[in-house]
């Protein structure tokens, strides 16, 4: 049973040890900046079944090939770096504390999400007798984003004599935070060198064994007593198994507290305005004050965040949990995986964020349930990201190529290059069988990628961006759906043939060898949409720009001519009286039981995984993981889908909006956690109750674990993103279009109160919604004036001015 943590504020505590919680207790304690991550494992932990403290840094990738059922099998993986936290203790006639072999008298793990610290108080008594107290402190820095810090007060309360503390840095650490993953190759670092660079400090460098990243990590220790450096200290330095560091021993005397304090730095040779990683790693811990002085500049740098993320919700709690905290909590891993130190950087977001292993670092299309946020608070960080994709067109074009297709073709699973790094055997840790892995035939991230860059434009206006990047991807794009999408003469309209759909349960048809699916609608309708946004950012272009484009990617009068067609023309399969089909002939596959597997297996989450081991196929039934066709509605409104299926030749009227909800709600097993963001989104004004109790559910998904094991090898950011757009711009009803920011907002019951802030061209707006009421406030500046719309009118905003409208629902 999942114990549930106390929240108190702003802070999360779990109370008692539990060891088979830990690791999900470490990767929902992780602290970041957007450079490096690390667990929320004790410093004096080693990884193993109870304990893994990983750490990681954006973008730091490396291959490794391993053989699989006789093949080779290559991956590129997140790498787990050296491990800084390092620093134990034991009495010198004793053992080092481990959490499993002590009597537990007191264990609290806090963290406090406001000010991005880890705090563990410890009361315990060993084998021999000896109790102690400890509380350990820890941060790893917002402000400088090459340091982390820990700090101790240890009190031993019945005992004194000889102390010895370990302090270092492991370098002998491998990727072992997935256990499906550990029959593969696990080791991508090599250390390099290890040294003493002071009497209080060592160096540890190393690089990946294959994409050849230089690291360096550099660690201060010091022992103070009544806040002096403690005198009678003896250090032995510490070489072994990649490890390096000091064994510090002194006296300690029954009821004095004394006080560690471990100051690390993190340097890579990627970093811009350095030296060389290791000498600026060890320039850093000297210039270093000390933990007090980086915990208040820590604080700042939160505060800072915090006045422009935060949202203020009043809401009805179950008792258990408060909605506000675990919203900030959301907040809070998304800002430690993608900050304003990511715009220096050339990376993606990686979907189970900088917290584990899962999916092995990679970046997946969950930027769609990602970038909308940060377009609304620091617009700068999408703009680096969208970068990375665009830095990786090239590769994306011969991704394409290599199908025989124009234009660009990302991959569904991308890491350091932009090539393809989906696997291709995936093991089904029920059956125990390796399986072919087809996901990869998800080319709708294409279209996510569009999206995203559209909506950034929308949103910021940034027409310099537009012009040098955004407007190539989306036309580049546009060229692949063209070359995908074939003309049948028999139904007269274009198809989009062998892919997959977001639903992943389904990559094949049930009589078919071949992997793929023919017309997917949400793949299809996706597709046209690109190609007529191509037209709008060709529109938006200088005629220079404009011209300069197309001759550049070969695009002639006769191919816009064919994206025009391909956009009156492309087919889109219904069944059953205005029911989207999933795909063509979803409509002939078998119900499934759904009462009966809930009574046999309880969480049928992972059906595919049941049914596999049962020796049958998903493929065989109207079963979907996640939200597919209502993915259309999620993005769009009923206005723009209506303009979008009436352009194809289709009738579309809002009321087929509620029958495909309620169809694809029986037959969906929500085995993403992104599929409960898009059924409460898209029930939200038909269905409020239901929408806010699956809204509940998508909060609660990786506080309390719902998919059963999966949180400890990374958070599930697409979720926790997901879950703060909803009470951003899902409940709120906001919405830009044609330069207008529109609000309509209707709240569930369970919703008294929403405040928050947002960014739009500009401005930052301050927007506070309840049952009977909207304002929008608009801070003084120099921007010029904006237009709200609400209910088919428009109004406009100067600088200073509030905007305060009542209504009654």
């Amino acid at each position: 049973m999942m114990l549930l943590p106390k929240t108190l504020g702003w802070q999360m505590e779990y109370d008692g040890w539990n060891p088979e919680q830990q690791q999900h207790r470490e990767a929902l304690c992780t602290l970041g900046n957007g450079r490096f991550a690390t667990r929320g494992a004790f410093e004096g932990a080693s990884a193993g079944d109870t304990h893994y403290p990983g750490s990681y840094m954006a973008g730091g990738f490396n291959r490794a090939t391993s053989v699989v059922s006789g093949r080779n099998v290559e991956n590129e993986d997140l790498v787990n770096l050296p491990n800084w936290l390092c620093l134990n203790f034991k009495p010198a006639d004793g053992d080092w504390l481990d959490f499993d072999q002590v009597e537990w008298l007191e264990y609290k793990q806090v963290l406090d999400i406001r000010h991005g610290t880890l705090t563990y108080r410890l009361w315990f008594r060993d084998p021999a007798g000896r109790e102690t107290r400890l509380t350990s402190q820890r941060l790893v820095h917002m402000g400088d984003s090459h340091l982390a810090a820990l700090h101790w007060q240890f009190e031993p309360l019945n005992w004194s004599g000889k102390l010895v503390i370990r302090s270092g840095i492991d370098g002998g650490v491998e990727n072992l935070g997935v256990a499906r993953y550990r029959q593969l190759e696990t080791k991508h670092l090599e250390v390099l060198e290890a040294r003493e660079s002071a009497t209080d400090s060592v160096t540890l460098r190393s690089m990946t064994n294959q994409s050849r990243l230089d690291m360096a990590h550099a660690a201060r220790t010091r022992v103070y007593r009544g806040g002096e450096l403690a005198s009678g200290v003896e250090r032995q330095l510490v070489e072994e198994n990649g490890f390096i560091g000091h064994d510090i021993e002194l006296e300690c005397q029954q009821g004095e507290i004394l006080e560690v304090e471990k100051i690390a730095a993190f340097y890579t040779g990627r970093d811009r305005a350095i030296c060389e990683p290791a000498l600026d790693a060890e320039w850093a811990v000297q210039r270093v004050e000390g933990f007090q002085k980086l915990l208040e500049c820590q604080r700042q740098a939160w505060e800072r965040y915090w006045h422009w993320w935060d949202i203020e919700l009043e809401a009805d709690t179950n008792g258990v949990l408060e909605q506000q905290l675990v919203l900030r909590l959301h907040i809070f891993h998304l800002l430690q995986t993608t900050s304003l130190h990511t715009i220096d950087l050339d990376v993606g977001v990686p979907a189970r964020g900088l917290h584990g292993e899962a999916y092995r670092g990679h970046i997946f299309w969950d930027e769609l349930f990602i970038l909308p946020l940060l377009n609304l608070h620091m617009p700068e960080i999408t703009r680096s990201l969208l970068m990375y994709r665009y830095r990786r067109l090239p590769e994306a074009r011969w991704g394409a190529r290599e199908l025989g297709l124009r234009g660009a073709m990302y991959p569904w699973q991308s890491g350091s290059n932009g090539r393809e790094e989906s696997q291709f055997l995936h093991l089904n840790p029920k059956s125990g069988r390796w399986l072919p892995d087809t996901t990869y035939k998800q080319r709708h991230v294409n279209a996510a990628i569009v999206h995203n860059t559209w909506r950034y434009y929308e949103v910021t206006g940034d027409s310099e961006f537009l012009g040098f990047a955004g407007a190539e991807m989306i036309l580049s794009i546009a060229q692949f759906w063209s070359s995908l999408a074939q003309f049948n003469p028999t139904k007269q309209r274009y198809e989009i043939c062998g892919v997959v759909g977001p639903d992943e349960f389904h990559t094949r048809y049930p009589d078919r060898e071949e992997a793929g699916l023919d017309n997917n609608a949400y793949t299809n309708v996706m597709a046209v949409w690109c190609l007529l946004t191509a037209q709008q950012a060709l529109d938006a272009l200088s005629p220079t720009l404009r011209s300069d484009l197309l001759e550049y990617l070969g695009i002639d009068e006769a191919e816009l001519q064919r994206w025009d067609d391909i956009s009156r023309k492309m087919f889109v399969p219904f069944h059953d009286d205005g029911i989207i089909s999933q795909y063509e002939g979803y409509e002939q596959l078998e119900e499934l039981d759904w009462a009966g597997y809930r009574e046999r297996y309880g969480d049928i989450h992972r059906l595919d995984r049941i049914l596999e081991a049962e020796g049958e196929d998903v493929n065989r039934y109207k079963a979907s993981k996640q939200a597919d066709v209502l993915m259309l509605f999620y993005l769009f409104s009923a206005e723009k889908l209506e303009e979008l299926f009436n352009r194809l030749g289709y009738n579309f009227a809002p009321e087929m909006i509620r029958r495909n909800i309620e169809y694809y709600e029986a037959r969906t097993s929500h085995g993403s956690t992104l599929s409960n963001i898009v059924h409460s989104w898209v029930l939200a004004r038909s269905d409020r109750q239901r929408s806010w109790d699956l809204f509940d559910n998508a909060l609660m998904s990786d506080v309390a674990d719902v998919q059963g094991g999966t949180t400890k090898e990374g958070i599930h950011l697409g979720a926790m993103a997901g879950t703060v757009d909803l009470v951003l711009r899902g409940y709120t009803g906001l919405e830009l279009r044609d330069g207008v920011l529109w609000l309509n907002p209707l709240l569930p019951q369970g919703l008294k109160q929403t405040q928050h802030k947002v960014h739009y061209r500009g401005h930052w707006l301050t927007i506070l919604v309840n049952h009977t009421r909207l304002v929008v406030s608009l801070e003084e500046g120099l921007c010029p004036p904006i237009t709200i719309g609400y209910r088919d009118k428009l109004y406009t905003l100067e600088q200073g001015q509030s905007l305060e409208l009542s209504y009654y629902e």
